[in-house]
């Protein structure tokens, strides 16, 4: 009965749309068909423009008969509408007109001041202020996103937005759910850098049709499209602390509706180094192979448009002790060694149909297919895992009456088997065969003006989680000129995978005492206020961006670290929230130059067993400021970019470790600290870039980062007590190399 009443309402919904809709066609005096003239009905925002044959569709408006079509070169035509008969135009040559060049500079990072949701857009122009080796170092030149280190020996990095760690965040790769359940701690390393063509951040509560996990955003990256990227691309790097990194891109077009794009990343770490004489690496050595191809098949003429994706990843780390050696040491208290390694297996598909007759009407299907497994150890403790992950979507697009008011609807159904072997203070083997089947609904309207909003809901069933109801609510309004006001709502569930989260625990000599019937569920809502003004003074393009946003926790997994020598996972018994405020201005000196800067305020807050506690190692206060310069491009291609960004980190508080030896103990807090990251880049040509920059320039580090680093095996080591950089000053340089 539930298929049968979708079909009806789709196949109602889709008469509706198709009622008082006028169809034509324009050309010009030749009979050639004009693509992208405007056709607006007369005094109204009712509007669309002509396709590559010169054909278009709008909507019948009741506020006048008169439609106009107006096209740049051509003189305007007005028609009287009195059937819904098919209208055939001809625009005639304005010879007096004389010839106008709009020139607009696309900005590296964009706030959308029409979409409901607060989404921010960084493009290439951005990740290239940066060597953003991989997805996880892509945002070292944008506030609303901190990057932390997780631990003193794997290397890794962790993300947080709106004071929430990576977990609550929905990754997407093309609006494909990605790096879920055990792929989520070290995904972010796996996506290369320079295979990312754009990067989508949402704010708050996300979109019903991406699924129900999104708590505190959703970052959608998005990869070059075969149909679009250059033929060949070159990128060599290499640095001061050991990494050195290819990566080849290669495109062929077989039709102008088939291309293929080959995607080959290596990088490796090949020697040991131990800058800040601690006896542990600095950074783990090792090597990743990391293999795509892409094919895209787009055809205008019949509306289908369809994109498959192969991805294989190989990953191996090794860490530790500088006098360790796995094939010797590794299960013995010789020394002290971690290895992580990791094989990951990724095929995707996308296909999509807009209606010919109704290009405002579409129906999309979306798969994906992930495997991943991971062997690893830390020191004595054990840690495997290995994931089997299904994803389909089904999504139907279209109208209700005219395209003020949209909406979207469809079916998802997602399957994760996962295994994993833990050992440490005890052994403990678990099996998770998690699945849910969800339907969803989403409502947009938007006055093509000052107002529009996003209703969504969906209803899943999880065999874990149960039958549970997510709504989401987003609402724009332009108050006056060149001002943006949003609010937001939205509810967010989803399994915690504890243990693989929280990974970087493994590296100490902890006790993991986990509740007895631990729920895995977790529950929160989102509430969240955006504003943006901008200001135009002079030559000066000015952008105010304010942000406030809280999230209440109804279900939590509680990661306890007050006791030095346990880490407690228990669930929530009262208050968990997190409080963020966020003032961003950008100036924009000339097209050459320009500086943003942001200030933000944390409070998040937990209930532990000690009470209600600031979360550690969240900074109440970080400043940011980004400045960017690029020279004139002549006509060779040359140029000269210089980019520099300040981050200063305030004080955050530290696990307790009154219970640790003196000499083994922190302070409660932590000292704030500022970091200064540059780069600059010569274009010697359209085909050849060399770039150089340095990061930590201030060249603050940590101190005595890996508590009793010399006692590894004893039961005060932890190398997880990390809020700073370990590796001093760190300088890199690279090449690019493109044939377009």
């Amino acid at each position: 009965m539930k298929n049968k009443f979708l079909v009806l309402f789709v196949i109602f919904m889709s008469s509706l749309s198709a009622q008082n809709i006028i169809k034509g066609q324009i050309l010009d005096n030749n009979k050639t068909p004009i693509e992208g003239a405007n056709v607006y009905w007369q005094n109204t925002s009712v509007s669309t423009i002509t396709d590559k044959n010169g054909n278009f569709k709008i909507e019948k408006t009741a506020k006048t008969n008169k439609l106009i079509i107006s096209y740049v070169g051509f003189k305007t035509l007005e028609i009287e509408i009195t059937t819904q008969e098919f209208i055939s135009g001809i625009l005639l040559n304005n010879q007096t007109l004389k010839e106008v060049v709009v020139e607009k500079i696309k900005k590296s990072t964009e706030y959308s001041k029409s979409k409901a949701t607060n989404i921010q857009t960084l493009g290439q122009k951005e990740l290239l202020k940066a060597a953003c080796c991989n997805l996880s170092e892509s945002f070292s030149t944008n506030p609303t996103i901190d990057v932390n280190f997780t631990d003193g020996v794997t290397g890794n990095k962790q993300i947080k937005m709106i004071g929430l760690t990576s977990p609550y965040i929905v990754f997407t790769e093309e609006n494909i759910p990605v790096l879920r359940g055990f792929e989520q701690n070290f995904g972010l390393n796996f996506v290369p850098g320079t295979w990312i063509e754009s990067i989508q951040i949402t704010k708050g509560a996300g979109s019903v049709i991406n699924g129900y996990e999104s708590i505190s955003g959703q970052i959608n990256y998005e990869i070059l499209k075969p149909i679009s990227d250059i033929p060949f691309f070159l990128n060599l790097y290499g640095s001061t602390d050991n990494r050195f990194e290819i990566n080849l891109h290669q495109n062929q077009k077989f039709s102008d509706k088939l291309s293929s794009s080959i995607f080959i990343h290596g990088n490796a770490r090949p020697m040991k180094m131990d800058k800040n004489t601690d006896g542990f690496l600095d950074n783990p050595m090792g090597k990743q192979i990391n293999l795509a191809n892409k094919w895209q098949y787009q055809n205008h003429e019949t509306g289908i448009i369809s994109f498959l994706t192969l991805k294989y990843v190989t990953d191996n780390k090794q860490g530790g002790q500088t006098s360790f050696n796995h094939e010797k040491d590794k299960g013995t208290t010789n020394a002290w060694g971690s290895e992580i390694d990791t094989e990951k297996i990724q095929i995707s598909s996308k296909i999509g149909y807009s209606f010919k007759d109704m290009p405002y009407q579409s129906i999309g299907f979306q798969n994906a297919y992930n495997y991943q497994k991971q062997d690893s150890y830390f020191g004595l403790n054990h840690y495997n895992n290995s994931q089997k992950s299904l994803y389909s979507n089904l999504i139907f697009n279209s109208i209700i009456s005219n395209t003020k008011n949209k909406f979207a609807v469809g079916l998802n159904f997602i399957v994760d088997n996962l295994k994993q072997h833990l050992k440490v203070n005890f052994t403990d083997d678990k099996y998770f065969n998690n699945q849910s089947t969800g339907a969803f609904f989403e409502y947009t309207y938007d006055n093509i003006d000052n107002f529009s909003l996003i209703a969504g809901v969906r209803v899943d069933s999880h065999n874990r989680l149960g039958n549970f109801i997510t709504p989401r609510l987003h609402v724009r309004y332009n108050p006056w000129n060149d001002a943006v006001l949003r609010v937001s709502t939205g509810r967010g569930k989803r399994w915690a995978n504890y243990i693989s989260e929280n990974q970087h625990l493994l590296n100490s000599s902890r006790n993991f005492i986990i509740e007895q019937h631990i729920n895995n569920t977790e529950i929160a809502w989102n509430y969240g206020f955006n504003f943006i003004q901008n200001l135009k003074i002079g030559t000066k393009n000015i952008e105010f961006i304010v942000d406030y946003y809280v999230t209440k926790f109804d279900k939590q997994v509680v990661i306890d670290l007050e006791n030095s020598r346990n880490v407690n996972l228990y669930n929530l018994k009262g208050k968990s929230f997190a409080t963020s405020f966020q003032i961003e201005c950008s100036v924009e000196f000339n097209r050459h130059t320009s500086l943003r800067t942001a200030y933000k305020y944390y409070d998040v807050q937990t209930n532990f067993k000690d009470g209600l506690l600031l979360k550690t190692f969240t900074p109440k206060t970080r400043i940011f400021s980004n400045f960017s310069y690029e020279s004139h491009i002549k006509n060779n291609g040359k140029q000269w970019k210089f980019d520099s960004t300040y981050n200063w980190t305030g004080k955050q508080r530290l696990p307790n470790t009154a219970n640790n030896p003196l000499y083994y103990q922190l302070n409660s807090y932590a000292e704030s600290f500022g970091t200064i990251n540059a780069q600059i880049t010569r274009s010697f040509s359209k085909n050849l870039e060399i770039y150089i920059g340095a990061e930590n320039l201030t060249n603050y580090t940590q101190k005595n980062a890996i508590i009793a680093a010399s006692e590894p095996f004893s039961d005060y080591f932890d190398s997880s007590m990390i809020y700073a950089p370990i590796f001093g000053k760190m300088f890199y340089t690279g090449l690019r190399f493109k044939i377009k």
